[in-house]
């Protein structure tokens, strides 16, 4: 199997403050890094897909304050995130990444078959992102400890609602060492 891993929204904003999302995606970034040395050893091909709103946003109205802006550093990929020259970088509009970007077509010209979805939010942008790879008829794992949403219960949530689908083989929910033996 081809596969490919999706690291959505961990972009510089989110760890700029002290919130309880900062503190769970800090958790995860030394075992994200690791995860992603393995799986690109694997030959595995690794996808930064980030938030990069323009200021104008109507998501922005009636808040105080943008995230993620276009063009600004704080809607790049992380720091903290180990990088290779191979990865790609795809800004998105909305809250998957295959909405209105090229996601689609690239992976299929990388003969991809597996897409694991990790990053922020479980419960929102991880799981768009990884309903949409599934309609896109993917076989989709959501990668669950290396993906964290503003709270546990939350994240926990929104994976045991998916575990108890009726979608596996298809779709399904492992931890990123489980991916790596499965797929790898």
């Amino acid at each position: 199997m081809a596969a490919a891993i999706l690291v959505i929204d961990v972009v510089n904003d989110t760890l700029k403050r002290d919130t309880p999302l900062s503190r769970a995606v800090r958790g995860f970034l030394p075992a994200l890094n690791d995860f992603l040395v393995r799986a690109r050893s694997q030959g595995r091909r690794v996808v930064f897909s980030t938030d990069s709103f323009l200021e104008t946003d109507p998501l922005f109205e009636g808040r105080k304050k943008g995230w993620s802006i276009q063009g600004t550093e704080g809607a790049r990929v992380a720091r903290e995130i180990h990088q290779e020259p191979g990865d790609l970088w795809l800004p998105k509009r909305r809250w998957s990444a295959f909405f209105q970007t090229d996601l689609d077509r690239t992976l299929r010209q990388w003969g991809v078959d597996v897409v694991g979805v990790a990053g922020v939010t479980t419960h929102f942008c991880v799981l768009s992102t990884a309903l949409d790879a599934f309609a896109h008829d993917f076989r989709t794992v959501i990668i669950e400890d290396l993906c964290a949403s503003f709270s546990e219960p939350v994240h926990r949530t929104t994976l045991e609602n998916l575990r108890a689908g009726e979608l596996n083989p298809y779709f399904r929910i492992m931890t990123g060492d489980e991916f790596l033996a499965d797929v790898g």
